[in-house]
């Protein structure tokens, strides 16, 4: 583990408080009274005296978040140094901030941010040390995807707990609230003060190919109030939630990642489905709104994409819906948003539209140089970044970080992945499994009639969430259970060598677990399932993320949705197939029938238990 410096105690070496409101030039007295930032009314006028003090460099520079590698803000590895080089012509994070005077950073795994929780809260301290030495250095807005379920940044250690569609499955807005309570403690404790979550697309299409599982569910209303429940606990833990993908990514076929969706709902269809939960999060006090790289042509007919749309941003956004939090966009790197303008015009046109932090471009020299260009030319005004400068800075200011921008080691011991945090996440998991299928009562089995088990299926990759394959994990789990469970990898598109490899040894089993993913008209786990269910041994299946497979084994006896293959939600089906907990979960979106889309299969709400 790396340390960029600790004293006797083994927590991170940080500046006296003192330091800290020195660097910011005395606006924490204005914003502190009472002794906490958070508790003290908002002063804008000592916000905008503090932005008055800012070069125009300066103030480009508060409007981006931006990636950078390395585990360290000022000794990142060689390849980190060669990627930051190649990519954006810094060689660490203090660099970065340094050259671009940069309002936030986004943590990635693939960067390398996050390797364990001591070394992310030295990232966190390092880099909030790097910008308040600098003058007039501003505190930096840390933030990170932690959506939990299938999309986390931040892994094991940390408490990692069942994604949307399951807590959607739970139905339960105090689990809800309870997730982002501690979520939002655990982030807070690494120095990550702003979570990309959670997600408000209504999943509407189950052909999805981006949000699906990530989403709470179909029924706008349900989702509504799960998200404000999310958002009102991680702001209480004082992390800033992010309500995404604004206005709805629910209803497409298309990744925006790499191509440009288009909704086609009307208006009275987006206030009817995807409106309801952006307007429970504002209502709940969100702080921050993520954009969409969709075309939504009802909302607005220019062939824009809602990221750089004026009349969805801020005719809708603003002044339809009264929000005026942080507006982000999502990545600039995504196509969606590069299909149509260069990487020179879409954070020009984003802040036009009306957004205030500007996402990861894939140049930032580019995308920095053009907005300072578009004031110098008149095209934007310094007004105009103004307005968002002080909605970030309010942000800022809300979150503490005027005050104290640092974190400790002990503070991290004292929140990330401890005892009770971990038992939460096992309980909540537990009820958000759902039983859909159980034939002649199969389920649960029981070690003294199925002793030998056989674990076959897929093996997607491995989110944060996960300490190895799901077959692994659920044969170890059941083995725990009482059960002698064996895992056999078959992956997501077994050949027929692989099936017969685990035909053959289904023979020595009582009963064989298939871990499903994805599952097709012509997936050849079909092929698989329906091979094993030919031995005769009682076959259970396990959908290890989308619900939807169950349409395409009808010959199952027993199917269990857990939304996800990380190891609290693979671990609470292992407990629910021993019967050590009853299923509880309800499909938060309706099945359809694989022959037949237009017929319902399984209802919204569908759930055995037992």
């Amino acid at each position: 583990m790396h340390h960029s410096s600790t004293n006797s105690t083994g927590n991170t070496a940080r500046p006296s408080r003192r330091t800290v409101l020195a660097a910011t030039a005395g606006v924490t007295a204005a914003l502190a009274v009472g002794g906490t930032a958070q508790a003290a009314p908002l002063d804008d006028s000592k916000l905008r005296g503090l932005i008055s003090r800012m070069t125009l460099e300066e103030k480009v520079g508060q409007l981006f978040v931006m990636r950078v590698y390395g585990h360290s803000a000022t000794a990142p590895d060689q390849a980190d140094v060669d990627a930051n080089l190649k990519e954006i012509g810094v060689r660490s994070p203090a660099e970065l901030i340094a050259k671009y005077r940069v309002g936030g950073i986004i943590y990635f795994t693939w960067a390398h941010n996050t390797r364990d929780p001591h070394q992310i809260a030295d990232l966190s301290n390092g880099i909030q040390k790097a910008s308040l030495e600098l003058p007039r250095g501003l505190p930096v807005l840390i933030s990170t995807d932690q959506e939990h379920g299938i999309v986390a940044r931040v892994g094991k250690p940390a408490t990692l707990f069942p994604g949307a569609m399951a807590i959607g499955a739970g139905g339960s807005r105090s689990d809800a609230r309870t997730f982002g309570r501690i979520a939002g403690r655990e982030l807070h404790a690494m120095g990550i003060r702003q979570d990309y979550a959670p997600v408000a697309d209504v999943n509407v299409n189950p052909a999805n190919p981006v949000i699906g599982v990530r989403s709470f569910g179909s029924d706008p209303e349900a989702v509504a109030e799960l998200v404000a429940a999310e958002v009102t606990g991680f702001q209480a833990s004082g992390v800033s939630a992010t309500a995404k993908h604004f206005p709805g990514h629910g209803d497409t076929e298309t990744d925006s990642h790499y191509g440009f969706p288009v909704i086609t709902h009307t208006r009275g269809q987006w206030d009817a489905l995807d409106a309801p939960p952006f307007r429970a999060a504002i209502a709940a006090g969100i702080d921050s709104i993520m954009t969409a790289h969709i075309m939504v042509p009802a909302l607005d007919d220019s062939g824009d994409p809602a990221t750089l749309s004026r009349p969805i941003l801020t005719g809708i956004l603003r002044e339809e819906l009264g929000y005026d939090g942080v507006v982000v966009t999502d990545s600039l790197g995504m196509q969606g948003v590069r299909t149509k303008y260069g990487d020179d015009r879409v954070p020009v046109l984003a802040l036009k539209a009306g957004v205030d932090q500007l996402l990861n471009p894939p140049n930032l020299d580019i995308a920095w140089n053009a907005v300072l260009t578009a004031v110098r030319t008149g095209e934007l005004t310094e007004e105009r970044l103004d307005e968002s400068i002080l909605r970030v800075l309010r942000m800022k200011a809300k979150l503490g970080l005027f005050e104290d921008a640092y974190v400790s080691h002990g503070g991290v011991d004292r929140a990330v992945g401890v005892r009770q945090h971990l038992i939460a996440a096992d309980r909540i998991a537990e009820r958000t499994t759902t039983l859909l299928v159980n034939e002649g009562g199969l389920l649960p089995l029981a070690p003294s009639e199925h002793g030998k088990l056989l674990v076959v299926g897929a093996d997607p990759a491995s989110p944060s969430g996960t300490t190895g394959p799901p077959t692994g994990v659920l044969a170890a789990a059941l083995t725990g259970l009482g059960f002698t469970a064996t895992a056999l990898s078959t992956g997501t598109a077994p050949s027929s060598a692989t099936i017969a490899r685990a035909v053959a040894a289904a023979q020595d089993a009582d009963a064989v677990v298939v871990a499903t993913y994805n599952v097709t008209a012509s997936s050849s786990q079909k092929s698989l399932v329906r091979e094993l269910r030919a031995t005769g041994k009682p076959v259970v299946a396990v959908a290890v993320r989308n619900p939807y497979d169950v349409a395409h084994l009808p010959d199952v006896p027993a199917f269990l949705a857990s939304y996800s293959w990380t190891d609290v939600e693979v671990r609470a089906a292992a407990r629910v197939i021993a019967g050590r907990v009853a299923p509880r979960g309800k499909l938060p979106v309706p099945v359809q029938r694989a022959d037949d889309p237009a017929q319902v299969l399984y209802p919204v709400g569908h759930g055995l238990t037992y």
